[in-house]
């Protein structure tokens, strides 16, 4: 194992809110609280052991416990729940939508950049304790979304429809999955651990949640990762005044909205917020709250509330109150006793319009922590690279550029055409610098003239380009394949690829090696040789 880093910038992939947030640009900082450095987690510590309550930590740990009730907990897990009862434990935190099989790799880097850091944060500070927690977005409902994951170039979907919240969908029809996804798997050892996997976690269970939660449990339960699931009438009933005030005042509309008319001067805009945040969620469905004059419409269906009405049932029912994106982030920082958020960089930039909304209620603004992001190159590949002088941030290029930038290193012809562009520009200046001298009226002759020698430069630069291309098409043809291979689609593999591929040749060594590699403090993006 080889480990590299490249800055996040540098891959092409990330953001302008992003760069500046890594940056800590001026223009940002009011955004945001605490920095994510060991002098930001010193003050984000004490800010929230003076915020969280004690009697949120008994119920918090309550409902854990129910939730693993019947789930095959590690000694790791169990102290890291128990702990949690301590005022001197905190949470890091990171939360994935119920994707069919983990969905993306990415999945694993940001569970894996999480335990990573409440380790990191265990030995700088030893006072306290910090344990990994995955959240899961089970009351999320856009299924389209979620029902397939991709295995060597194929779609393995899930079709089979649902309403409502997704962590309460049962598993029907998977089991024509599972069969045509072990097809694909093969036979080898390795296979047979996914087989095992999916099988036991879909088949064995009743609901996504319970699926989810067997899966990451059993991917990470050695490193103590605490599961949890936010649809919970306990952990809404502590949650319950805030939902009062959202659907009485409005005030995440009204905040939040003047946040986005300064962050969007510079930023562009990642979720807009309706005048009421929540959503009405039951078995089958999941609809937006809408307030008319005198009573509250559950979109898309005939149910009304007067104000008294919805007041009650949030009251008896506050597990029929789901929060939207808006309020899911300030609902995970009420009930968890959390220090820092590990996220994307597109969940990040949503964050950054949040935290007028929090210092308006008094909740601690959480650390925001752009998560690990790796490209794994095996040795095959780091060959090839190597044979045709590909650095890791090459690959990162537009393929145009990659292969422009190649074939021009490779060919046996050198001439520069920017030194051309140059020194005809220079010789333009002298000629414009005579005609200003004489006669005003033919500058303008003189940068017609220019311009058009300057793009006839460029078009014997392209014709040159395209003569070299066909001349090394075999080698043109090699870079264009084994870039293919890295950024299927011209995109990020962690954005497409399932884990399931790269287990299936390195087995366990797999979570070994990026278990190892991520360093979540590092903020770079990491080239992983296995």
């Amino acid at each position: 194992m080889k480990v590299s880093h490249i800055p996040f910038e540098n891959t092409g992939f990330f953001s302008k809110i992003i760069s500046d947030y890594l940056d800590q640009k001026e223009s940002l900082q009011q955004f945001y609280q605490n920095s994510p450095d060991f002098k930001g987690f010193t003050r984000q510590i004490q800010d929230k052991k003076e915020s969280y309550p004690t009697r949120s930590r008994k119920i918090l740990v309550d409902v854990l416990k129910e939730q693993y009730h019947s789930v095959d907990t590690s000694e790791a897990t169990l102290e890291n729940i128990k702990s949690l009862e301590d005022q001197n434990t905190f949470t890091i935190t990171t939360g994935h939508q119920l994707n069919l099989f983990t969905g993306p790799l990415y999945f694993l880097y940001k569970i894996i950049s999480t335990i990573n850091l409440s380790e990191t944060l265990s030995e700088k500070f030893p006072e306290q304790h910090f344990v990994p927690v995955y959240w899961m977005a089970s009351e999320d409902h856009d299924f389209d979304e979620i029902n397939y994951f991709n295995f060597k170039g194929e779609k393995v979907m899930w079709n089979h429809p649902h309403g409502g919240g997704v962590g309460r969908f049962s598993l029907e029809g998977l089991q024509d999955v599972f069969t045509s996804f072990s097809t694909l798997l093969g036979n080898s050892k390795n296979a047979s651990y996914l087989k095992q996997l999916f099988e036991k976690a879909y088949l064995d269970h009743k609901t996504l949640s319970e699926a989810t939660r067997y899966i990451a449990n059993e991917l990470f339960k050695e490193y103590g990762l605490i599961i949890i699931d936010p649809d919970h009438q306990r952990l809404k009933d502590v949650f319950a005044p805030i939902m009062k005030d959202e659907i009485l005042n409005q005030t995440s509309f009204k905040v939040v909205s003047k946040t986005i008319t300064s962050l969007q001067k510079e930023y562009k805009i990642q979720v807009t917020p309706r005048e009421i945040n929540l959503f009405y969620l039951t078995d089958n469905s999941r609809n937006r709250i809408v307030q008319g004059e005198d009573q509250y419409h559950i979109h898309d269906s005939n149910i009304i509330f007067s104000k008294a009405e919805i007041l009650d049932e949030l009251e008896n029912h506050s597990e029929r109150f789901s929060p939207n994106v808006i309020m899911r982030p300030l609902y995970q920082e009420v009930i968890l006793p959390n220090l820092c958020y590990v996220g994307g960089g597109g969940e990040l930039a949503y964050w950054f319009e949040l935290k007028s909304y929090f210092d308006t209620l008094q909740i601690p603004f959480p650390i925001l922590l752009l998560r690990n992001s790796v490209q794994i190159v095996s040795k095959k590949q780091s060959k090839k690279l190597d044979n045709l002088k590909i650095s890791f941030e090459e690959i990162f290029l537009k393929q145009h550029q990659l292969i422009a930038k190649k074939v021009q290193d490779n060919s046996t012809i050198k001439f520069s055409f920017k030194n051309a562009k140059e020194l005809l520009n220079q010789q333009f200046l002298a000629l414009r610098n005579i005609a200003n001298e004489t006669d005003i009226s033919f500058v303008g002759a003189v940068d017609a003239q220019q311009r058009k020698q300057i793009k006839g430069l460029e078009n014997l630069e392209k014709r040159l380009l395209r003569a070299e291309k066909r001349k090394q098409a075999d080698f043109v043809t090699r870079i264009a394949t084994l870039q293919n291979q890295l950024l299927p689609n011209q995109g990020l593999e962690e954005r497409q690829m399932n884990f399931s591929e790269y287990y299936l040749v390195y087995g366990q060594d797999l979570m070994i090696a990026l278990k190892k590699s991520l360093n979540p403090l590092q903020s770079a993006f990491t080239i992983l040789e296995i």
